[in-house]
């Protein structure tokens, strides 16, 4: 994901974490605060220490970004979320990091 898909900075994600709305299912929590006038959605991605070392979180990144990647078309284009990962996502492939992601995407209205 490019830059200016992605929610970087601290203050940005606290805004995200106190005035948005969260769902979540056992592998994900995702916070959803709805922003006019954006061009494109934004993400940010969270992946505890109490999940794996530093090899392991990547891994949980990447898989978690090549899912949205894959589901950018169907993502609404004026929000930002946040996507915190739990536990269970270190044993999931590719494949299950999307059908999870889908499912709690569906429940916080991200997708269209």
């Amino acid at each position: 994901m490019r830059k200016s898909f992605r929610v970087k900075k601290e203050k940005e994600f606290q805004r995200v974490f106190h005035h948005g709305a969260s769902k979540a299912n056992r592998q994900f929590v995702v916070y959803v605060l709805p922003k006019e006038d954006q061009q494109h959605f934004r993400v940010g991605l969270s992946v505890g220490k109490k999940i794996g070392n530093a090899v392991t979180r990547n891994a949980i990144k990447r898989k978690i970004r090549q899912s949205l990647l894959e589901l950018k078309p169907m993502i609404k284009p004026d929000i930002d979320f946040i996507v915190i990962a739990r536990p269970p996502t270190a044993e999931m492939s590719t494949e299950e990091v999307k059908k999870s992601l889908i499912h709690v995407l569906k429940l916080a209205h991200v997708m269209e």
